[in-house]
């Protein structure tokens, strides 16, 4: 029997060679692929560095090298957002200040003032600068020195403040650094402590000198700087305002440069009268020992120098000091041993050592160089101590970073004798550049540099004591001499680890601590 389909074609009603048959399955959904586990998105710590300094835009000395290092170094990692304030001086260094951005303005009060201030931003190394901006009281020659300094940096640390709100950054460490930021850590646990978005904010206060503290005369407490009178036993001390006594009292921590000063200032010997406040708050104290940034101070790169050099090959070390020699007016000897200091010429340097004994070295086979300004004192000694020993000693009586960068490499010895010494930089910069150090153990010197004798990297001598250090010269005069073991030990110097990686890993971990 046949059929017909609806096309007229006609099939039978069984199939001839069908094959096996085919069983329909119903499909099936594929499984669903296994989901990536959620990363969680941890957020950025943000810390915000408070100090009247920062290099590579205005600098008078280590603070801005510290400020501008660190920040560098603890913005490489991604964990964190570093930013960092500082007013805006005229002198700023025209190459940056053409680039900073106009982000706004808004006006501070500060006790019965209120006050215009403008904010600039800029950005370099992964970092955010802010620059404050009040033509009263920045537009002026220099940083420091001036008759009303209590009040400008009252309202620059007020100005810290009101921005945070501004420009929508509330800080987990709130870094201040030296008297001239200590008001900040005042300002946060008295006025702003009862704002909610700032009661999470911690303070750490750094003291880089602790000679220099913000003392000012109690009867304007609240006519300057804006403080309750209630709050007088946070600052008053020795019966006046002490800035650098109320940023201890106020902070969750505070540190120092060194180990080594973090001890010393527990002593009056070291502390300038804040002995006792140390000592009562010193459970919250730590020293972390500075560094220098060796990208900036490299002797292979720095175009400074007369030749380049490195550990490696620092052959070129010696055309340095043949250039400099003769840039000097100094005989060219490449054998004769250049012992240099550049520093500021003021009492803590040790330069009443030099004084006692410079002359006795000098008898020997070497030349002495020193670059320096400070007290006239001292200026008139060694002027005068060059014009007697022509041929043996060259006295610069100026600032000079360029001249600086070439005595560094063009030297052998570098001569840093200090009474006190908070970290100190020059003896890191000059083992940098391969110019051996000798150091009074104190402060970041002590921990920077270790005796040659005990395989370290310099010379050292404990005593604050003259002959101590003509005897510790002699002995690196000695050691110059046996050229084999003086090219270990300046391989020895410049290989030593000065970079913030250390340091920066220590602030982390202080941070950290605070915030946990």
């Amino acid at each position: 029997m046949t059929a017909t389909n609806k096309t007229g074609s006609k099939r039978k009603s069984e199939p001839v060679n069908a094959g096996p048959a085919i069983e329909l399955v119903e499909p099936t959904a594929a499984p669903a692929p296994e989901e990536a586990p959620a990363v969680e998105v941890v957020p950025k710590k943000k810390i915000l560095f408070v100090a009247s300094e920062a290099a590579p835009f205005i600098a008078t000395g280590g603070l801005a090298e510290v400020i501008g290092s660190l920040s560098k170094a603890l913005a490489k990692n991604d964990r964190y957002d570093v930013r960092v304030i500082v007013p805006l001086y005229q002198d700023i260094r025209k190459e940056y200040r053409k680039d900073f951005r106009f982000i706004g303005n808004i006006f501070v009060p500060l006790s019965w003032r209120n006050q215009y201030c403008g904010i600039f931003e800029y950005e370099k190394d992964n970092v955010t600068f802010y620059f404050v901006d009040n033509e009263y009281y920045f537009k002026r020659p220099g940083c420091y020195g001036y008759y009303d300094d209590g009040e400008r940096f009252a309202f620059f640390c007020r100005s810290v403040m009101e921005i945070l709100g501004f420009i929508g950054f509330y800080p987990d460490i709130l870094h201040c650094h030296d008297w001239q930021a200590a008001l900040a850590a005042l300002y946060l646990k008295t006025i702003y402590c009862f704002r909610p978005e700032y009661q999470f904010i911690r303070a750490v206060f750094t003291i880089h000198n602790i000679e220099y503290q913000g003392k000012y005369s109690l009867d304007i407490l609240e006519d300057l700087f804006g403080i309750s009178y209630h709050y007088r036993n946070l600052v008053e001390y020795d019966r006046c305002i002490n800035l650098m006594k109320g940023a201890i009292e106020c902070c969750e921590r505070f540190s120092t440069v060194s180990p080594t000063y973090a001890n010393e200032i527990k002593d009056p010997y070291y502390a300038h009268g804040l002995d006792a406040i140390v000592r009562r708050n010193e459970f919250k104290l730590c020293g972390i020992l500075n560094g220098i940034d060796p990208d900036y101070y490299d002797p292979e790169t720095d175009t400074a120098l007369f030749a380049n050099y490195s550990a490696a090959h620092p052959e070129k070390k010696a055309v340095c000091k043949e250039e400099l020699q003769k840039m000097l007016g100094l005989p060219v000897k490449p054998d004769t041993p250049i012992l240099a200091m550049i520093t500021r010429l003021v009492s803590h340097k040790g330069l009443d050592l030099v004084k006692e004994v410079i002359e006795q070295a000098l008898r020997q086979d070497m030349q002495f160089i020193l670059l320096g300004t400070g007290d006239s004192g001292y200026e008139n000694y060694f002027t005068d101590l060059a014009r007697r020993y022509q041929g043996k000693v060259v006295s610069i009586i100026s600032f000079n970073s360029d001249l600086s960068r070439k005595i560094y490499a063009g030297a052998d010895l570098f001569l840093m004798p200090s009474k006190s010494e908070p970290c100190g930089l020059s003896q890191m910069i000059a083992s940098r550049y391969g110019t051996v150090a000798i150091v009074r153990e104190t402060g970041g010197l002590k921990d920077s540099i270790t005796p040659y004798g005990a395989g370290g990297n310099g010379f050292t001598f404990a005593n604050y004591d003259a002959y101590d250090m003509l005897y510790v010269i002699n002995e690196a005069l000695g050691v110059y001499r046996i050229k084999g073991e003086w090219a270990k030990l300046v391989k020895k110097a410049m290989e030593t680890d000065f970079t913030w990686s250390t340091s920066a890993k220590s602030y982390e971990n202080l941070y950290l601590s605070i915030l946990n």
